[in-house]
């Protein structure tokens, strides 16, 4: 799908530099991935020439055909958040959180609780949506007196694709610093980033740059694509460890302060107590940690 995105943005602007603008990544990984894209279909989607790129007739029918399946993936999420008013219950959610952790559970929820319809509102930022009956965040324990529990508190690993491992020596700390790194900008406060990563187990060194991404889900990407190494959540990026997408690339590990919270908002509504509850009992039965009651 980051493939397809990173077509799609570079052909729709017949340019890799204003694709890497809009994407905010640099343009070397739109033209990785893109490349990666030709090697997959097996053809060539644009004409390289000294001063910039042209579609060919094969990339031109691909946006064409990517445009529409966006137009209709943006009517059904407008309809999705039209019905999140109605829905019996509303998480606020991360993209990150939502995508590796809230949403393979929500599915093992309906299995038991059909009738309690959910609907997720995403946002990458410390605020709470508004009118969301519960809210996953990372951070501290809220101290506005509402009821908050810990889901899990992750640790944070260096994690790097099998090839880039393969092709990297990294005997310590400073060789890690000195590889391409992917750095994850995020205005969530008190996220660790790698400078705050070396520090807390004693590296004071320099830091190579490497590539920057707004979005932690592409940064998982990047890695799996052997762009550099990434901060991973172990907990959170499990399933891309199981299948040896990513491993480790040192055993070193730092365990934040912070955590993963859940806070019902709503404490007057049965349903989302209930979807409040069983996240937590589902958070403990995968992490073994132990959650926080509610006051």
């Amino acid at each position: 799908m980051s493939a397809l995105v990173a077509f799609e943005a570079a052909a729709r602007h017949v340019s890799f530099t204003q694709a890497a603008q809009e994407l905010n990544v640099t343009p070397g990984a739109i033209s990785h991935q893109v490349k990666a894209l030709e090697g997959e279909l097996e053809c060539r989607l644009f004409q390289r020439h000294h001063r910039g790129v042209t579609l060919t007739e094969t990339g031109a029918y691909l946006l064409v055909a990517l445009q529409r399946g966006f137009e209709h993936m943006a009517d059904a999420t407008a309809q999705l958040r039209r019905r999140a008013s109605t829905a019996s219950v509303t998480i606020g959610v991360t993209t990150a959180v939502s995508s590796l952790w809230l949403t393979p559970r929500l599915a093992e929820f309906w299995k038991t609780h059909g009738d309690v319809s959910v609907a997720q509102i995403v946002s990458d930022t410390d605020a709470a949506p508004a009118q969301c009956d519960l809210s996953i965040h990372y951070g501290v324990a809220p101290r506005d007196g509402t009821a908050s529990r810990m889901l899990f508190r992750d640790r944070l690993m260096a994690l790097g694709s099998p090839d880039f491992a393969r092709a990297h020596r990294i005997g310590g700390l400073a060789d890690l610093a000195a590889i391409p790194l992917i750095h994850f900008d995020t205005p969530v406060s008190g996220w660790t980033d790698w400078q705050g990563w070396l520090r807390a187990l004693g590296y004071h060194g320099p830091i190579r740059q490497g590539h920057r991404v707004n979005n932690y889900l592409i940064a998982l990407q990047a890695a799996r694509d052997d762009m550099g190494a990434v901060l991973g959540w172990v907990a959170l990026t499990r399933p891309l460890l199981d299948k040896g997408q990513l491993v480790a690339l040192l055993p070193e590990e730092v365990v934040p302060q912070e955590a993963f919270h859940v806070t019902l908002r709503n404490q007057t509504s049965p349903r989302a107590r209930l979807v409040h509850d069983w996240l937590a009992s589902a958070a403990r039965s995968v992490t073994g940690e132990t959650t926080w009651p509610i006051d």
